[in-house]
């Protein structure tokens, strides 16, 4: 045996834990809505079986309306009907390419959605914090605060 069980005495974490089951085992996702390749605006985290569009729906609403129109950038995972109809009634221009195999596509500015690698390279910096990339822990809040921990150090890294 390599611990204690329960019936002997081990301890028992409760709370919310966010890991599924997906295609390579048991994991996390990890959503982000950032402002630049530096600076995360908010951070939430899915079950690996999760679709992407119901929690990048959750931060659209709980960043709230935009007072200026702004171009939100999305990944093809986010660029369901729903998630698009969303961001434009929150105020932003959503600039991501149809699926492959919609039958009625839309056009999108694709010299702007290149710049959406700035974000697959803040994900890139944040997978250099072994705690991140591996989550050691067991409960989401744990998780999340070593997520939140390494993007502050990405932020302060970029001022100083």
């Amino acid at each position: 045996r390599q611990g204690a069980s329960r019936c002997y005495g081990g301890a028992e974490k409760k709370g919310p834990q966010a890991l599924g089951q997906s295609h390579g085992g048991r994991n996390t996702k990890v959503h982000i809505m950032a402002a630049d390749d530096r600076a995360a605006l908010m951070v939430s985290l899915s079950p690996g079986q999760a679709h992407d569009g119901v929690e990048g729906r959750k931060l659209l609403t709980l960043r709230g309306p935009q007072e200026e129109p702004a171009y939100l950038l999305m990944d093809r995972a986010y660029e369901g009907d729903a998630t698009r109809q969303l961001a434009r009634e929150l105020g932003y221009w959503p600039v991501v390419p149809p699926r492959r195999h919609r039958k009625v596509k839309w056009e999108y500015d694709r010299e702007l959605y290149r710049r959406r690698n700035e974000v697959e390279r803040f994900f890139g910096r944040l997978k250099r914090f072994r705690r991140v990339f591996t989550r050691y822990d067991k409960l989401d809040q744990m998780y999340l605060g070593f997520v939140l921990l390494a993007c502050i150090y990405e932020l302060l890294r970029c001022l100083f």
